[in-house]
């Protein structure tokens, strides 16, 4: 049984309490867990937030941030294929999902001026304002949540979401990677 236990975990094994995290000193890994802990803690209770939200406003997941997107920078000219990439999606499924949001009124299509063959996707006063509706109190409990962090705790904060989100990131790529011959 011990041999299938050490097989099984990425860095100890179940018995030792390293099966995750390897062998750290115990009150490292004790902070790593918590904070990681606490990340899931987050993560969970902001996945919930989406579904909510996706409820609320009757759209699914890539409506939500085909509308994003667009109200990063309201007056961009955006085409759909950059949605398209940003999506990750085929364009065929990028038409659809623009066509269920100018049917609710949230995007209006626009020729393009320059070149007649392509257009340009804007969301609508409409959806501004009922995304504002949605989140605000959303965004401002958060802003509340942060706004007392001194500089150097915010600079610790950032420094740790860009490691963990490189470290996110670089997952499919390592798996990727291991099973090329």
């Amino acid at each position: 049984m011990r041999a299938v236990s050490q097989s099984l975990s990425p860095g100890g094994d179940r018995d030792s309490g390293t099966y995750w995290y390897g062998d750290e000193p115990a009150d490292r890994r004790v902070r790593s867990k918590a904070v990681l802990e606490a990340l899931r803690v987050y993560r969970a209770a902001e996945l919930a937030m989406r579904r909510r939200t996706r409820e609320s406003m009757s759209m699914g997941e890539n409506e939500l941030l085909v509308l994003r997107y667009l109200l990063r920078e309201p007056d961009r000219r955006v085409r759909p294929g950059e949605l398209t990439r940003y999506l990750g999606l085929s364009t065929a499924s990028t038409t659809a999902i623009l066509d269920r949001l100018e049917r609710s009124g949230h995007i209006t299509r626009a020729a393009n001026p320059d070149d007649r063959r392509s257009i340009f996707v804007q969301a609508t006063d409409r959806a501004h304002a009922e995304v504002r509706e949605t989140l605000g109190n959303m965004h401002d409990r958060m802003l509340a949540a942060v706004i007392d962090m001194s500089p150097d705790e915010s600079a610790v904060v950032v420094s740790f979401l860009h490691r963990m989100s490189e470290a996110v990131d670089g997952v499919a790529v390592d798996a990727a990677s291991s099973t090329s011959p």
